[in-house]
């Protein structure tokens, strides 16, 4: 899948979890419309990630600057 959206969000202070991050993630997402489909590509993508940093920027790379 492609997404091409690209979500506004401020991370929280603790993203060093990776899981924690992606709660928040969801929660804007829903909020700013985004399908089903679309939330659980990169909910597989961060669950699916080598370790916490690569978790944290498969988030990053789905947010707007």
């Amino acid at each position: 899948m492609n997404i091409r959206k690209h979500l506004t969000w401020s991370p929280p202070a603790e993203a060093a979890n990776r899981f924690a991050a992606l709660a928040n993630f969801v929660r804007a997402a829903e909020a700013e419309g985004w399908s089903d489909t679309e939330i659980q590509f990169i909910i597989d993508e961060v669950v699916e990630a080598k370790d916490e940093a690569a978790g944290i920027a498969v988030l990053a790379d789905y947010s707007q600057p």
